[in-house]
């Protein structure tokens, strides 16, 4: 069977063996698990699935069990964050994902609402509000090819052949293999993104070779494949075609998914305006936006 995952922990869980050509790195940062998995060359690439670069995996408790934001997992996402950061000190966009009125997919748009945005903010305007020395930050949402009629890489492409921004950060819904990865994991990767591929509806590819800056995408995984399921809980492994195909079509979600999104945005939102803004305080933050 073909499972499908946007994951790179978990594609590297299938192929199950040692490579030279992928680098692995975990340890316990605050309250998460962390599982840096670095793709070195293009043997790496192809033997992950995934494009060279490096990925970081956040184990947490669930989002849908627990509300709180100024914890240790703050501290280590925002620190993940800015690790993926390009050195040059200029504007950054954040770009969210995903179709708002579907609720397993409106992790990127919720997330961009909670941004602070700052581009239109002048140094005088900062000094005189106490925020002292702001990055300039951008926030945008798309919809989706079947609203807008446009590739969002058609849309981003044009903001950053406007703006110039030092990086753009997209956030979208994931999908994964495990179900007990689905809300209490963040992956955030220097590689770019493919929307839709989780779900077999790819979209034109995010990343520096296409836009021209560095892309840094996160996502939470919302949504499993219906046929790991089926694995996973019944003793069919190998299903007839027909059944397998229907059970591709298929996308399953947690029924507690509306909590788990609102607060997954929530608490990237901060981790984003804490890495973006390291001069103000989370406390701060949290009543700005």
């Amino acid at each position: 069977m073909d499972f499908r995952t946007d994951l790179a922990v978990e594609q590297r869980e299938m192929t199950a063996k040692h490579s030279d050509n992928v680098a692995v790195r975990q340890y316990a940062r605050q309250n998460a698990n962390v599982t840096e998995i670095e793709i070195l060359n293009d043997e790496g690439a192809q033997e992950l699935g995934k494009p060279k670069g490096k990925y970081i995996t956040m184990e947490i408790p669930a989002f849908s069990h627990d509300s709180e934001l100024l914890d240790g997992r703050l501290t280590a996402m925002t620190e993940s964050i800015r690790t993926l950061l390009p050195d040059e000190d200029g504007p950054v966009l954040v770009a969210g994902l995903g179709n708002e009125d579907v609720t397993p997919d409106a992790l990127g748009p919720r997330t961009a609402h909670g941004i602070f945005a700052t581009r239109h903010i002048d140094r005088a305007l900062a000094s005189e509000l106490g925020f002292g020395e702001l990055r300039d930050v951008c926030a945008i949402t798309f919809g989706v090819l079947g609203q807008t009629g446009m590739e969002t890489a058609e849309t981003i492409r044009g903001i950053v052949n406007t703006i110039h921004p030092a990086a753009v950060i997209t956030v979208d819904a994931l999908a994964a293999r495990s179900l007990q990865r689905l809300g209490k994991t963040v992956q955030l990767t220097d590689t770019g993104i493919t929307p839709g591929s989780g779900v077999g509806n790819s979209r034109a590819r995010l990343d520096k070779e296409t836009l021209g800056v560095p892309v840094i995408a996160i996502g939470v995984p919302t949504v499993v494949d219906a046929v790991t399921l089926v694995r996973d809980f019944t003793s069919e492994h190998k299903m007839a075609k027909e059944k397998e195909d229907e059970a591709k079509a298929m996308m399953v979600c947690p029924r507690e998914i509306d909590v788990t999104i609102r607060r997954a945005a929530r608490f990237l939102a901060l981790s984003l305006n804490c890495a973006l803004q390291p001069s103000i305080s989370p406390d701060i933050l949290l009543t700005i936006v």
